[in-house]
């Protein structure tokens, strides 16, 4: 099995071939991975196409893609928080983000399985990234848990809430915020910040968070749970507490 597609609705990516081992991230249904190499008949090395992050997963939450030539970019992407798809003759729940290969009309094709959905979707390369659409999306994240790892409405981090929001305006990020750092142009003053500029923080010189702005004052992140907070030249204030927890690092916009 060289390549392969995402059959659940979030699978667990971890640093090594354990249940135990620390998650790194998930791939979100409808993903395609390549896979690197296997341990033993359960874990499989994978690494994803649309980042290529590497990471450890298990062989029952993909599916093998039989003909790697005919492998195409999906064009449609789920827009609801959670959506029911019926697949093998039941219903399964997939989040904001999942990818829906050979969908047209209200069915799709996952590798040979059928599958129908009624939900609602975009077109990510036709959208087009703003203000009114980084508000759009990002607001109805609002209290969703912090989970290290995570990229969906039930757990999400700080880079993966980032990589996910962007990903339906068409932007594809790199998975960690000291990666998602190292590209887009520098903004050099928070007061010259737009919606939908990521700003990144440092703990010692090294790249630990990431949130997007609302506007020169504000940003939205996943910091204990997707929360909006005030930030400054020196970084976040906690709107609870009224702390400064992060330390502003750099500024980055990509469109």
């Amino acid at each position: 099995m060289d390549y392969a597609v995402v059959a659940v609705p979030a699978a667990p990516v971890r640093r090594k071939a354990n249940h135990r081992r620390e998650l790194v991230s998930q791939l979100l249904f409808g993903e395609m991975v390549k896979i690197l190499r296997s341990k033993g008949p359960l874990w499989v090395k994978v690494q994803s196409l649309h980042d290529h992050y590497e990471g450890w997963m298990t062989r029952n939450l993909l599916r093998e893609i039989s003909d790697p030539g005919k492998m195409t970019r999906t064009e449609y992407t789920s827009s609801g928080l959670l959506s029911p798809i019926h697949i093998n003759g039941g219903i399964m729940h997939i989040p904001y983000g999942s990818s829906l290969p050979g969908f047209a009309n209200g069915r799709g094709s996952l590798q040979g399985m059928e599958y129908g959905f009624t939900g609602s979707y975009v077109k990510p390369a036709e959208q087009k990234p703003g203000a009114e659409k980084v508000v759009e999306l990002t607001t109805p994240w609002l209290n969703a848990p912090y989970l290290w790892g995570g990229r969906t409405i039930l757990g999400v981090d700080c880079s993966g809430f980032v990589q996910v929001n962007f990903k339906m305006m068409g932007i594809d990020l790199p998975r960690d915020a000291w990666q998602q750092a190292q590209i887009g142009s520098t903004v050099k003053k928070l007061k010259d910040g737009v919606c939908g500029d990521l700003v990144f923080f440092d703990d010692r010189d090294e790249i630990v968070h990431v949130g997007i702005l609302l506007n020169n004052t504000q940003l939205i992140h996943a910091s204990g749970r997707v929360r909006i907070d005030e930030i400054d030249k020196k970084g976040i204030i906690n709107g609870d507490t009224g702390k400064r927890t992060h330390s502003l690092e750099s500024i980055k916009r990509y469109w």
